[in-house]
Protein backbone atom coordinates (compact mmCIF):
# COMPACT_ATOMS: atom_id res chain seq x y z
CA UNK A 1 0.00 0.00 0.00
CA UNK A 2 1.39 3.00 -1.15
CA UNK A 3 1.73 6.24 1.67
CA UNK A 4 -0.57 8.90 1.68
CA UNK A 5 1.03 12.70 1.18
CA UNK A 6 1.54 13.80 4.61
CA UNK A 7 2.21 10.95 6.51
CA UNK A 8 4.89 9.88 8.55
CA UNK A 9 7.57 7.02 9.32
CA UNK A 10 9.32 6.81 12.37
CA UNK A 11 12.59 4.42 12.40
CA UNK A 12 14.87 3.60 15.60
CA UNK A 13 18.57 3.23 14.64
CA UNK A 14 20.88 1.83 18.13
CA UNK A 15 24.00 2.89 16.91
CA UNK A 16 26.25 5.19 13.84
CA UNK A 17 25.70 1.86 11.37
CA UNK A 18 22.31 1.35 11.55
CA UNK A 19 21.76 5.46 11.14
CA UNK A 20 23.88 5.14 7.92
CA UNK A 21 21.50 2.15 7.18
CA UNK A 22 18.31 4.33 7.13
CA UNK A 23 20.70 6.58 4.93
CA UNK A 24 21.31 3.80 2.55
CA UNK A 25 17.85 3.26 1.59
CA UNK A 26 17.28 6.41 0.92
CA UNK A 27 20.17 6.78 -1.76
CA UNK A 28 19.06 3.62 -2.93
CA UNK A 29 15.22 4.99 -3.37
CA UNK A 30 16.26 8.31 -4.48
CA UNK A 31 15.27 9.82 -7.96
CA UNK A 32 16.43 13.26 -9.91
CA UNK A 33 15.63 16.65 -7.90
CA UNK A 34 15.22 15.19 -4.71
CA UNK A 35 15.19 17.11 -1.92
CA UNK A 36 16.00 16.01 1.40
CA UNK A 37 15.72 18.20 4.55
CA UNK A 38 17.67 17.32 8.20
CA UNK A 39 16.71 19.02 11.06
CA UNK A 40 18.10 18.26 14.50
CA UNK A 41 20.48 19.07 17.23
CA UNK A 42 24.64 19.45 16.74
CA UNK A 43 25.64 16.02 16.73
CA UNK A 44 22.53 13.63 16.55
CA UNK A 45 23.81 12.16 13.09
CA UNK A 46 22.83 14.35 9.94
CA UNK A 47 26.36 14.04 8.74
CA UNK A 48 26.44 10.12 9.54
CA UNK A 49 22.86 10.16 7.74
CA UNK A 50 24.40 11.84 4.65
CA UNK A 51 27.12 9.12 4.30
CA UNK A 52 24.42 6.20 4.14
CA UNK A 53 22.63 8.42 1.64
CA UNK A 54 25.99 8.71 -0.30
CA UNK A 55 26.83 4.84 -0.29
CA UNK A 56 23.14 4.09 -0.80
CA UNK A 57 23.78 6.51 -4.59
CA UNK A 58 26.61 3.86 -5.12
CA UNK A 59 29.08 6.82 -4.11
CA UNK A 60 32.54 5.70 -2.56
CA UNK A 61 33.44 9.10 -0.65
CA UNK A 62 33.36 9.94 2.66
CA UNK A 63 30.61 12.66 3.38
CA UNK A 64 32.19 15.21 5.41
CA UNK A 65 30.31 18.26 7.28
CA UNK A 66 30.54 20.71 4.82
CA UNK A 67 30.25 23.80 7.41
CA UNK A 68 33.12 26.00 6.17
CA UNK A 69 32.26 25.53 2.30
CA UNK A 70 28.25 25.64 2.79
CA UNK A 71 28.17 23.00 -0.16
CA UNK A 72 30.30 20.06 -0.74
CA UNK A 73 29.29 17.49 -3.86
CA UNK A 74 29.88 14.21 -4.76
CA UNK A 75 29.97 12.01 -7.95
CA UNK A 76 27.44 9.05 -7.69
CA UNK A 77 24.43 7.53 -9.44
CA UNK A 78 22.94 10.73 -8.74
CA UNK A 79 25.14 14.18 -8.21
CA UNK A 80 25.09 14.62 -3.92
CA UNK A 81 24.62 18.33 -3.22
CA UNK A 82 25.40 18.17 0.40
CA UNK A 83 24.47 21.40 2.06
CA UNK A 84 25.21 22.89 5.52
CA UNK A 85 23.10 25.92 6.95
CA UNK A 86 24.77 25.70 10.23
CA UNK A 87 26.49 29.43 10.27
CA UNK A 88 23.69 31.15 8.40
CA UNK A 89 21.99 33.91 10.51
CA UNK A 90 19.17 34.65 8.35
CA UNK A 91 17.22 33.60 5.68
CA UNK A 92 18.05 36.08 3.71
CA UNK A 93 21.58 34.69 3.82
CA UNK A 94 19.56 31.28 2.47
CA UNK A 95 18.27 33.05 -0.22
CA UNK A 96 21.53 34.17 -1.38
CA UNK A 97 23.40 31.22 -1.11
CA UNK A 98 21.30 30.18 -4.45
CA UNK A 99 20.34 26.75 -3.46
CA UNK A 100 17.35 26.85 -5.24
CA UNK A 101 19.71 26.62 -8.46
CA UNK A 102 20.67 23.15 -6.98
CA UNK A 103 16.82 21.80 -6.40
CA UNK A 104 15.74 22.33 -9.65
CA UNK A 105 18.46 19.96 -10.92
CA UNK A 106 19.17 16.60 -11.88
CA UNK A 107 21.14 15.52 -8.54
CA UNK A 108 19.83 14.61 -5.00
CA UNK A 109 20.37 18.04 -2.33
CA UNK A 110 20.79 16.75 1.29
CA UNK A 111 20.58 19.96 3.25
CA UNK A 112 21.59 20.11 7.27
CA UNK A 113 20.49 22.45 9.69
CA UNK A 114 17.33 22.91 7.10
CA UNK A 115 15.41 24.32 9.81
CA UNK A 116 17.44 27.41 9.64
CA UNK A 117 15.98 28.11 6.22
CA UNK A 118 12.94 26.38 6.00
CA UNK A 119 10.94 29.23 4.80
CA UNK A 120 12.83 29.56 1.76
CA UNK A 121 11.93 25.71 0.39
CA UNK A 122 9.18 25.75 -1.04
CA UNK A 123 9.41 22.75 -3.19
CA UNK A 124 8.71 19.15 -2.67
CA UNK A 125 10.54 17.44 -0.05
CA UNK A 126 11.27 14.66 2.03
CA UNK A 127 11.87 15.76 6.14
CA UNK A 128 13.97 14.27 8.54
CA UNK A 129 13.90 14.84 11.96
CA UNK A 130 16.74 13.05 13.86
CA UNK A 131 16.36 12.95 17.79
CA UNK A 132 19.23 12.10 20.18
CA UNK A 133 17.81 9.78 22.59
CA UNK A 134 20.93 8.91 24.66
CA UNK A 135 24.24 7.18 23.83
CA UNK A 136 24.26 6.06 20.29
CA UNK A 137 20.13 5.79 20.06
CA UNK A 138 18.77 8.01 17.62
CA UNK A 139 14.88 7.85 16.46
CA UNK A 140 14.40 9.43 12.68
CA UNK A 141 10.73 11.06 11.90
CA UNK A 142 10.55 10.99 7.64
CA UNK A 143 7.48 13.11 6.63
CA UNK A 144 7.23 13.69 3.00
CA UNK A 145 4.38 16.13 1.92
CA UNK A 146 4.63 15.36 -1.88
CA UNK A 147 3.92 11.72 -3.67
CA UNK A 148 6.88 11.86 -5.69
CA UNK A 149 8.37 10.30 -2.23
CA UNK A 150 5.84 7.59 -1.86
CA UNK A 151 8.08 4.77 -3.03
CA UNK A 152 11.00 5.66 -0.33
CA UNK A 153 8.61 6.44 2.23
CA UNK A 154 7.08 2.75 1.45
CA UNK A 155 11.03 1.10 1.93
CA UNK A 156 11.34 3.10 5.28
CA UNK A 157 7.90 2.11 6.50
CA UNK A 158 9.07 -1.86 5.82
CA UNK A 159 11.32 -1.17 8.23
CA UNK A 160 9.10 0.91 10.95
CA UNK A 161 9.56 0.54 14.78
CA UNK A 162 6.33 0.51 17.01
CA UNK A 163 7.67 2.73 20.37
CA UNK A 164 11.72 1.16 20.23
CA UNK A 165 14.24 3.50 20.77
CA UNK A 166 17.07 0.99 19.88
CA UNK A 167 16.32 -1.99 20.46
CA UNK A 168 17.85 -3.66 23.92
CA UNK A 169 17.74 -7.47 24.39
CA UNK A 170 16.71 -8.75 27.69
CA UNK A 171 17.30 -12.65 26.59
CA UNK A 172 20.24 -13.92 28.45
CA UNK A 173 21.47 -15.86 25.49
CA UNK A 174 21.32 -14.16 22.41
CA UNK A 175 23.17 -14.45 19.08
CA UNK A 176 22.29 -11.42 17.33
CA UNK A 177 21.24 -8.71 19.02
CA UNK A 178 18.03 -6.84 19.01
CA UNK A 179 15.46 -9.55 19.99
CA UNK A 180 12.67 -7.20 21.16
CA UNK A 181 13.20 -4.28 18.24
CA UNK A 182 10.43 -4.62 15.53
CA UNK A 183 13.41 -2.17 13.54
CA UNK A 184 14.21 -3.99 10.64
CA UNK A 185 17.55 -1.71 10.29
CA UNK A 186 19.08 -2.81 13.28
CA UNK A 187 21.79 -5.64 12.04
CA UNK A 188 23.54 -6.47 15.54
CA UNK A 189 22.39 -3.69 18.06
CA UNK A 190 22.93 -3.31 22.05
CA UNK A 191 22.11 -5.83 23.95
CA UNK A 192 22.63 -6.11 27.58
CA UNK A 193 23.50 -9.50 27.84
CA UNK A 194 26.85 -11.31 29.09
CA UNK A 195 27.18 -13.88 26.34
CA UNK A 196 26.62 -12.48 23.14
CA UNK A 197 28.48 -13.04 19.92
CA UNK A 198 27.61 -9.76 17.96
CA UNK A 199 26.91 -6.22 18.55
CA UNK A 200 27.07 -6.66 22.85
CA UNK A 201 27.92 -3.93 25.57
CA UNK A 202 30.62 -6.25 26.16
CA UNK A 203 34.33 -4.60 26.80
CA UNK A 204 36.19 -7.09 24.58
CA UNK A 205 34.03 -7.28 21.62
CA UNK A 206 34.83 -6.53 17.40
CA UNK A 207 31.92 -5.21 16.04
CA UNK A 208 28.95 -2.80 16.31
CA UNK A 209 29.53 -2.29 20.39
CA UNK A 210 29.22 0.74 22.72
CA UNK A 211 32.79 0.01 23.94
CA UNK A 212 34.69 2.65 24.96
CA UNK A 213 37.56 1.58 22.44
CA UNK A 214 35.55 1.41 19.56
CA UNK A 215 33.10 3.77 17.79
CA UNK A 216 31.86 0.70 15.37
CA UNK A 217 32.85 1.16 11.97
CA UNK A 218 34.82 4.13 12.60
CA UNK A 219 38.31 5.07 12.12
CA UNK A 220 38.51 7.74 14.95
CA UNK A 221 39.14 6.21 18.18
CA UNK A 222 37.81 9.47 19.86
CA UNK A 223 34.61 9.91 18.11
CA UNK A 224 31.81 7.19 17.93
CA UNK A 225 30.28 6.52 14.62
CA UNK A 226 32.81 9.65 13.02
CA UNK A 227 33.93 7.24 10.55
CA UNK A 228 37.34 9.14 10.64
CA UNK A 229 36.14 11.58 7.69
CA UNK A 230 32.77 13.27 8.98
CA UNK A 231 33.59 16.95 10.10
CA UNK A 232 30.33 16.65 12.55
CA UNK A 233 30.57 13.67 15.22
CA UNK A 234 27.26 11.47 14.59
Amino acid sequence: MASEVGSEVRLAAGSPEETQAVGRILGEHAEPGDVFLLMGELGAGKTCLTQGILWGLGGEEYARSPTFVLICEYAARLTLYHMDLYRLDSIDEVVDLGIDDYFLGDGVCVVEWADKGVDAFDGECLTVRIEDLGGDRRALTFRADAARYSALMDALNERRVVGNGGGDSDNGDSSGGDNDNDNGVSGGGDSDNGDSSSGGDNGDNGGGNDSGDTGGGNNNGDNPGNDGESGEVR
